[in-house]
């Protein structure tokens, strides 16, 4: 899962399962192809947790980090659609980081993927982006595994809150972000044990509070795929 531009959009939210249905339409049918018809999208993926039964992942790959302050985007932001004003307040413990993409290895959309949330100890950033992206990059070609990139939380400055943040309420934010993909879950769960397990992150230079997800695929879609709509 190489990423497909230099800056992303990560996101961790939880639907209710009376509302999974409904959201699962919506996200696939309208969002989805609205977004990927924003100029500077390149793809967009959406991942079911496998740890917790109401935890959902979304990933937006964009060609440059000035794409999350283009006209294009806001006026999306801001004009959400009918339907999206509804499902908006269903998106429970919204977390949304807009990131630069500071390292990215492989190639390829894989079924698994691992998030790690983390941030560096004070003092420590050159040292821990060092560690991840030599680690990331000997991982990305192991048997099992097909991706491993690194985003850093670069929130732009903006005026006020979108119409979108303003329906769903106060979102929450990332710092660093670790993302693995594989075709093999249990390589991934492995990893994540191991290698990337909480205590060789903090060794690292991480600070203590690390968040791991665990999550499969359900969709993934492009520019092209609208256009052949």
């Amino acid at each position: 899962m190489s990423l497909l531009g230099k800056a992303a959009v990560a996101m961790w939210w939880s639907i209710r399962p009376d509302q999974r249905e409904e959201f699962s339409d919506w996200h696939s049918h309208e969002h989805f192809p609205e977004r990927m018809s924003i100029a500077g999208f390149r793809r967009g993926s959406r991942w079911t947790s496998t740890t917790d039964a109401e935890g959902f992942f979304v990933l937006y790959e964009l060609e440059q980090y000035e794409v999350l302050t283009s006209t294009g985007y806001l006026d999306r932001l801001n004009a959400p659609t009918p339907w999206s004003t509804k499902m908006m307040p269903h998106h429970l413990g919204m977390v949304r980081s807009q990131c630069r993409v500071a390292a990215s290895f492989g190639g390829g959309v894989a079924s698994s993927l691992a998030t790690v949330r983390l941030s560096p100890e004070a003092g420590r950033d050159a040292e821990l982006q060092m560690s991840l992206t030599e680690t990331l990059g000997a991982l990305a070609q192991r048997p099992g595994l097909t991706g491993g990139h690194l985003l850093l939380t670069d929130t732009p400055r903006m005026s006020a809150p979108t119409t979108e943040q303003q329906i769903r309420g106060k979102d929450g934010a990332a710092d660093w972000i670790v993302l693995l993909s594989g075709y093999d879950a249990n390589v991934v769960e492995d990893v994540t044990a191991g290698q990337f397990s909480p205590s060789s992150f903090r060794a690292a230079g991480a600070r203590e509070d690390i968040l791991v997800g665990r999550f499969r695929l359900s969709l993934t879609m492009t520019p092209q795929d609208v256009a052949a709509t």
